[in-house]
């Protein structure tokens, strides 16, 4: 059967065991998408498919994110004292530029995700890819005054060669693949690229959009998704990392819901460590004892086979 070849079959039972700063089990962070889309053209998230054109139902819907949702959730951030990871289309660094600023200075990291949602990397030849990438990469890095560390495809699609020309690039992670709740390590054709759990299931489009799944039910869902998390933690240390976007999860009904969530994870202490995606990804990157795997099938002190 044909592989990907990027990683080997590292099955949890046998991973290493340590814990995150102080001795958290798990480690979360939130992943809000902020995305731009082009008006009338390209791929769409919509709330009401088939509308004729112009939509400006379900362009205004997408547009609700940047021009209130995302403040909102700032706000929220900023009353937990949550630093986040947000996942931005380069694109609203020429079109919001004043949400990019306010971004910035919550101490929130800016990984790229891709230049809009309006298009899908599938497809591209490499030299195109490349481009694609490096014009990102700077437009994010002038507005930001910071290079990003991380990457999120748009639609989380890829080309065969995604995950190489971002390590080469100079990305310190990826998002787009969901096949563990562990960082694991992706090789590429020069060298390794790191990929951080980025939830498919604790996802607000996935969940709220795609199968309907109420504001109360998402919110329980992500409860239980971290409390299992910790008490699985006793064995190996975890990754949460929860998906959201601003136009879904920044309406205030939803909104509601998350506050009450994110409230109750800041609660359980020591047991999480709170951070972004860069600070896990740093982490890692410094373990001097290298003890994630994925990439490879050798592992650093594994404990017993139960």
């Amino acid at each position: 059967m044909k592989s990907h070849d990027r990683y080997i079959y590292s099955p949890m039972i046998r991973r290493p065991r340590f814990r995150w700063p102080n001795g958290a089990g798990v480690a979360f962070y939130v992943a809000l998408n902020v995305e731009h889309y082009s008006f009338g053209e390209g791929l769409v998230e919509d709330l009401v498919p088939g509308m004729p054109k112009p939509d400006v139902l379900n362009t205004s819907w997408r547009e609700y994110g940047t021009r209130v949702g995302a403040w909102r959730l700032l706000e929220l951030f900023a009353d937990l004292d949550l630093p986040s990871t947000i996942l931005l289309n380069s694109e609203v660094c020429d079109f919001f530029p004043e949400l990019v600023t306010a971004m910035v200075q919550g101490g929130h990291e800016i990984t790229a995700h891709g230049r809009t949602n309006s298009e899908s990397q599938a497809g591209f030849s490499e030299h195109k890819e490349r481009a694609l990438i490096d014009q990102v990469t700077k437009k994010i890095t002038g507005a930001t005054g910071t290079v990003p560390p991380g990457w999120l495809s748009p639609w989380l699609a890829e080309t065969e060669l995604t995950p190489d020309l971002l390590a080469e690039a100079g990305y310190r992670y990826i998002l787009d693949w969901c096949a563990d709740d562990q960082p694991i390590w992706l090789t590429t054709r020069n060298g390794r690229l790191l990929s951080l759990p980025y939830s498919q299931e604790i996802n607000d489009s996935a969940a709220i959009m795609g199968r309907f799944v109420s504001a109360g039910e998402f919110a329980q869902m992500t409860i239980d998704q971290i409390d299992e998390l910790i008490q699985q933690s006793a064995e190996t240390p975890l990754v949460f990392g929860l998906a959201l976007h601003a136009n879904i999860i920044g309406q205030p009904f939803r909104l509601r819901h998350l506050r009450r969530v994110l409230s109750y994870i800041r609660s359980l202490g020591n047991k999480v460590w709170m951070t972004r995606g860069c600070d896990i990804a740093d982490f890692v990157l410094a373990d001097p004892e290298n003890r994630i795997t994925g990439g490879t099938d050798e592992v650093i002190n594994p404990p017993a086979m139960p």
